[in-house]
């Protein structure tokens, strides 16, 4: 397994709440209705609580998305869809692609907890 795990900063001119609404009800249902989403073996989106922002100015980070590829190979293939440049219009429309902070990492090393994907 490979994983993508992206922090994200919401684009200018959105407020907290505006940007966790597209993130949940576009972003998210664009990606799993694509071709390129269809080889993401799991998409998760975990929101910043809206009760931690000290107003709509808050510099911090919005969330974090993490998607599963079985290897190297699908995430390539995820990227070179056709649709994939879609997925990045939409991304442009509610992010801060500047402060985009985002890492491939392994099969993780389970030290605590259930493994949601066991190797075979």
């Amino acid at each position: 397994m490979v994983r993508l795990t992206c922090l994200l900063r919401r684009k200018a001119g959105l407020t907290p709440a505006q940007f966790h609404e597209h993130w949940r009800t576009v972003h998210g249902p664009l990606i799993a209705a694509s071709q390129s989403g269809s080889h993401v073996v799991r998409y998760e989106q975990h929101p910043r609580p809206l009760s931690d922002y000290s107003g709509d100015d808050d510099p911090g980070f919005d969330g974090v998305t993490v998607q599963w590829f079985e290897s190297m190979d699908e995430y390539r293939a995820h990227m070179g869809e056709p649709d994939f440049s879609v997925m990045w219009q939409d991304i442009e429309t509610f992010l801060d692609t500047d402060s985009l902070h985002f890492v491939l990492t392994e099969h993780p090393h389970l030290v605590m907890g259930e493994d949601p994907f066991p190797l075979a």
